[in-house]
């Protein structure tokens, strides 16, 4: 399903890709939760610093949409400039930059 999504979002005229993703991403965390005898499946979204579009999952990778529209896979620590912001309860992601030069850019076959 992922598969399918990075490549229809591909396909996507550029400036619609990151809420087309982000619309996708909606429909496989929907049919997962469906099908709990799946192997769980999660993402959480958020905005770079740079205005992407970061869509970080469970196992440690991300997909990022940068603000040309152009898709980047990414590792989801190594990748990133990171800050956090400390609570008395928890440690929550405060701001995510992208570090394109690490990443691998998604092409069309």
């Amino acid at each position: 399903m992922l598969s399918r999504a990075i490549e229809r979002t591909l396909r996507a005229p550029a400036a619609e890709r990151a809420q087309l993703f982000a619309q996708l991403v909606g429909e496989i965390e929907a049919f997962m939760a469906a099908h709990p005898e799946e192997r769980p499946w999660t993402c959480r979204g958020y905005t770079g610093t740079d205005g992407s579009a970061i869509f970080r999952g469970g196992v440690g990778h991300s997909l990022v949409v940068d603000p040309a529209g152009r898709l980047w896979r990414a590792r989801s620590y190594e990748d990133f400039a990171t800050t956090y912001r400390f609570t008395d309860r928890s440690c929550e992601i405060d701001t995510l930059t992208p570090l394109y030069a690490e990443m691998r850019e998604y092409r069309l076959r």
